[in-house]
């Protein structure tokens, strides 16, 4: 049901997006996220390294300038290093977040090669799921506040399509805090952590006119 909802949402701000601007681009790419580590003493939360998926439109406002909304999946794992709970690394839960970000990027020139940087601000849901009921009391979804920042190029095959390949920053703010241990001995924790990513996709360019 969470995902139907989210595709519905997504269909939606793009129509909205769409329907402003002459020039469209929408971009569905496929990429690897690095993961992070998020540590508290000698121990450590971690979200491992995983796939992504995203899709981006674009709307031209200002040539070369486009506004943006991006959803960006990623499906991962929660692992935990803990002197008292888990003294070898171990996996606490899957993890799944949902990026929702709107931002804006600009083309630094015109042709087939075009290098781009942008910036996003937006929220993003963490979701876990098939628990380590072994070690965990308690672990529930989040909303956070998260922002990223993007460079890369399109490599325009014709004008209305081309291969995309970019980097990204991802920054969700306080991303964790969880409970294990028995009789509810707790870890709660949380900062501003980066995750970093690189994908590669298709460009697809509509202009209006």
């Amino acid at each position: 049901m969470k995902n139907k909802f989210n595709i519905v949402l997504i269909v939606a701000l793009m129509y909205s997006l769409a329907s402003f601007g002459q020039v469209i681009e929408l971009t569905p790419s496929y990429g690897y996220q690095f993961g992070a580590k998020l540590g508290y003493g000698p121990n450590y939360l971690k979200m491992k390294s995983s796939d992504q998926f995203r899709i981006t439109l674009g709307v031209e406002t200002y040539s070369g300038l486009m506004a943006e909304f991006s959803y960006v999946n990623m499906s991962s794992e929660l692992r935990l290093r803990d002197v008292f709970y888990a003294p070898v690394e171990t996996r606490i839960s899957d993890l799944n977040a949902d990026w929702f970000l709107i931002g804006a990027s600009r083309y630094f020139k015109e042709g087939k090669v075009k290098p781009f940087a942008g910036g996003s601000l937006g929220f993003v849901v963490v979701s876990p799921k098939n628990e380590n009921s072994d070690i965990i009391n308690n672990i529930s979804s989040s909303i956070k506040f998260a922002f990223s920042f993007k460079a890369g190029v399109n490599i325009m095959f014709t004008k209305a399509v081309g291969f995309n390949l970019q980097g990204d920053l991802f920054f969700p703010v306080n991303w964790a805090g969880v409970y294990v241990g028995p009789g509810g001995a707790g870890i709660s924790t949380g900062s501003t952590v980066i995750l970093g990513s690189i994908s590669g996709g298709l460009v697809f360019r509509l202009d209006k006119d």
